[in-house]
């Protein structure tokens, strides 16, 4: 596990439960600090041949001891921005005896287009009972979430923006920053808009994690992000190459990154959706739920298992 706690090694650690509690044997290895129940210190890392070793796409020394131990090496890339970011000088990815993992369509493309290899996806999941919709919103002003560590200069731009063509809009702007997943999806659960302002993302599961919540989502899909973003507005941005199937429409107005005069155009119309209670706002709310649905828990341990099965039929 990377020192640095962060969306990607929750999703890393779930991912370790979730075979645990399929019967397989699977233990973390933590880099620093002291190890947990059914986790191991990274000096007590004992790897074999047969062994499955997996890494995050950006931290490459990591693969040395699979390497070295003959071990079946994975790296799971949770973001095509980090894919080259770790590699030694005068080292490629085909230089390495190792597998693949994507988070998202979009980034198994990123990847095949890049390294001519095409992996197998393994989407993260949400816990639809921590984050879901209240029966009701709080009001009467219009509470618009963000998260200040995705790219605070774009979301300063993009209410400063707002607030300078709308001085009377009667909006609460809610910052969500230092919290445990609890903590989040308390304020997410106030919140009728989420604005979201990442970019790079390999997946993004802030803006899922407030579709479930019943957010109305605006803003940046980080590349990642279009694994199950689509645009609700037919004239809207929308990126130049196909996107999968899914079975839900129009769940956001989404812009190009940083586009901030688009995304605040698009804030304001969303705004302007729910005072006026326009029959948009529904269609969007409902394809944003049922995205979330299909980005569960239950959702992503079925994928988990498969990948699996499908990694030891290969063995």
């Amino acid at each position: 596990m990377p020192p640095v706690k962060s969306g990607g090694t929750l999703v890393l650690e779930t991912m370790a439960r979730l075979l645990r509690a399929s019967g397989r044997e699977a233990r973390l290895v933590r880099r620093e600090g002291d190890p947990g129940p059914g986790e191991t210190a990274w000096a007590d890392l004992d790897l074999h041949p047969g062994d499955l070793w997996l890494t995050p796409e950006g931290w490459v020394n990591a693969l040395a001891p699979g390497l070295s131990a003959g071990a079946r090496c994975l790296v799971y890339c949770q973001n095509w921005a980090y894919l080259f970011s770790g590699l030694p000088k005068d080292v490629s990815w085909r230089d390495l005896d190792v597998d693949f993992l994507a988070v998202s369509e979009p980034v198994a493309m990123f990847m095949d287009r890049a390294l001519g290899v095409r992996p197998a996806v393994l989407r993260p999941g949400i816990d639809l009972d921590l984050f879901r919709a209240p029966m009701a919103k709080p009001g009467p002003a219009v509470r618009i979430g963000y998260m200040p560590r995705k790219n605070r200069a774009a979301a300063a731009q993009i209410r400063a923006v707002f607030e300078a063509r709308n001085p009377k809009a009667g909006v609460e702007w809610a910052p969500i920053q230092g919290l445990d997943p609890q903590g989040v999806a308390r304020e997410l659960s106030k919140c009728r808009i989420f604005l979201a302002t990442g970019f790079p993302e390999g997946l993004s599961l802030p803006p899922l994690e407030a579709m479930a919540c019943g957010c109305a989502c605006v803003g940046f899909a980080g590349f990642g992000g279009w694994d199950y973003m689509r645009q609700a507005d037919p004239a809207g941005y929308a990126p130049n190459w196909p996107l999968r199937d899914t079975a839900w429409g129009g769940n956001g107005l989404w812009s190009a990154d940083n586009d901030v005069l688009d995304a605040a155009l698009n804030l304001e119309r969303v705004v302007s959706w729910i005072k006026g209670a326009a029959a948009e706002l529904d269609m969007v709310l409902e394809n944003a739920a049922l995205t979330a649905r299909a980005y569960s828990l239950a959702e992503h341990e079925k994928a988990l298992l498969a990948v699996w099965d499908g990694l030891e039929a290969r063995a």
